[in-house]
């Protein structure tokens, strides 16, 4: 008897080490292509503030420029985004309907353009794994548009107790369908199997696309979602054309591949004109080790800003920690982690690392937000003259930095003058500083918390993964 439990504990084991750290990524996953000089680029932002009445203004032009470029394609269009549907929750976001704006726009430019070919790659949770119809991804195919859904099987698990016990006694259980239970985004109810397969917490939570235009190839990284319960988010992306276009779609027809779709041809974008900035896109693992690069790589004297939604990882965290204790200048901007689409959460894991840094005297700052979230994932890093920019789909987390979710970021170095990274530089710097009439950002004392009880909740989430960053 005693044998046998030990027998099946060790078996257990080695099935959450082999699915959790060790099992081989699908070809093409954790990449970081080569640095390419990149021309046109533009760092673009949606801010939220606040005005003296307490009155929420919404500046947003990331979605404005994805439209541009869907409209300015002849050839190819290919899309990869984590949410795109109109999901709502309790309390509605009324600032834009993006998901029927960007299906709109696609289907009008097939229309116009019958040739034009159009891929999109997205995740399941728009279907709610299967459970629920997706209207506006059923319009896209039926105008004729490719709809990839990632197949998330293949990918490492980061919520790996959990996940194991899934794969042995839930995952059997039978298809996904409608059901009894709250589904998590609104709307109809799904079943008990689909309700525990969302705590696998997989995801390909990419926000690229890829398109021709009268330039050329144009490529675009963001941190934004065709959601429309995310439509007033703060968020950040980068728009560029250059050979790392190339590179970006290579990164994304390797998930084509293993999803089991029509794998895009590859395309080949000469230099162009000269450039001040150099481009590598990262993917999944290798963001993380970029970000632990950059920060080791600091200097007394440099400057570090960082903007993210979600800090947790604690390589991250150690690296930020040394590199103040050597006299680097490091400033952090955090979403409180109040607001979850009418939702109340629970501050984590912002407040109990933001309570981390501050002890260790780093200057943390809370975005004011009210009913949307602080979404971007940037840092910056100034050197002398030059600056690091690394930013896109990534958070600061143990599940998006070290090969579990799939990711993109794009890292851009050049002059500090550029004109990308020069607004990439103010854009941080409204936030942190406000301005009159509007209030982009609070003291840390406004959603300070210190509790040893939050912290503990923080280090066993980013631990075994059981929580949702």
């Amino acid at each position: 008897m005693i044998t046998g439990l030990i027998a099946a504990a060790c078996l257990g084991l080695c099935v959450i080490l082999w699915h959790g750290r060790l099992k081989p990524l699908p070809p093409g996953v954790s990449s970081e292509t080569p640095s390419r000089p990149a021309h046109a680029v533009e760092f673009l932002a949606d801010l939220t503030y606040v005005d003296d009445a307490g009155t929420r203004h919404v500046e947003q032009t990331i979605f404005d420029a994805i439209l541009e470029i869907v409209r300015a394609a002849r050839i190819r269009i290919v899309l990869d985004f984590f949410l795109f549907n109109d999901f709502q929750g309790e309390q509605r976001e009324e600032t834009r309907g993006l998901c029927e704006e960007l299906t709109h726009a696609l289907i009008e430019q097939k229309q116009r353009h019958p040739a034009l070919e159009i891929l999109l790659i997205t995740d399941p949770i728009n279907t709610v794994y299967g459970a629920l119809p997706a209207p506006h991804l059923a319009r896209l195919e039926a105008a004729g548009a490719i709809v990839v859904t990632t197949d998330l099987d293949p990918l490492r698990d980061s919520n790996w107790l959990y996940s194991s016990l899934w794969r042995w006694f839930v995952r059997p259980l039978g298809g996904e369908r409608p059901g009894r239970f709250p589904n998590p985004f609104g709307g109809e109810d799904v079943s008990l199997r689909t309700a525990l397969r969302l705590l696998n917490f997989k995801a390909n939570h990419r926000k690229t696309l890829v398109a021709d235009g009268p330039t050329g190839w144009t490529g675009l990284v963001t941190s934004a979602n065709p959601h429309d319960g995310s439509s007033a988010h703060g968020n950040i992306a980068l728009r560029f054309e250059g050979p790392a276009v190339a590179d970006l779609l290579e990164t994304e027809r390797a998930v084509v591949a293993f999803s089991g779709g029509p794998v895009p041809a590859p395309i080949e974008v000469e230099p162009g004109e000269s450039a001040g900035l150099q481009l590598r896109v990262l993917t999944e693992g290798r963001i993380g080790e970029r970000l632990d690069r950059t920060l080791e790589a600091a200097q007394t004297g440099d400057e570090v800003a960082i903007a993210v939604f979600y800090l947790a990882d604690r390589g991250v965290i150690r690296r930020m920690l040394a590199a103040h204790a050597r006299g680097v200048s490091l400033r952090v901007l955090l979403d409180p982690n109040k607001d979850a689409f009418g939702l109340e959460k629970n501050g984590l894991p912002n407040r109990a690392v933001a309570a981390e840094l501050t002890r260790a005297g780093v200057p943390v700052r809370w975005c004011d937000t009210h009913g949307e979230q602080c979404h971007a994932k940037m840092l910056l890093w100034r050197s002398g003259s030059q600056t690091t920019l690394i930013a896109g789909s990534a958070n600061f987390t143990r599940r998006n930095l070290r090969d579990l979710n799939l990711e993109t970021n794009l890292l851009v170095r050049g002059a500090s003058s550029e004109p990308a990274l020069a607004r990439a530089w103010h854009s941080f710097e409204r936030v942190w500083h406000n301005e009159p009439g509007r209030r982009y950002s609070v003291d840390y004392e406004i959603y300070a918390d210190a509790s040893w009880l939050k912290w503990g909740a923080y280090r066993l989430s980013e631990i075994s993964g059981i929580g949702t960053h």
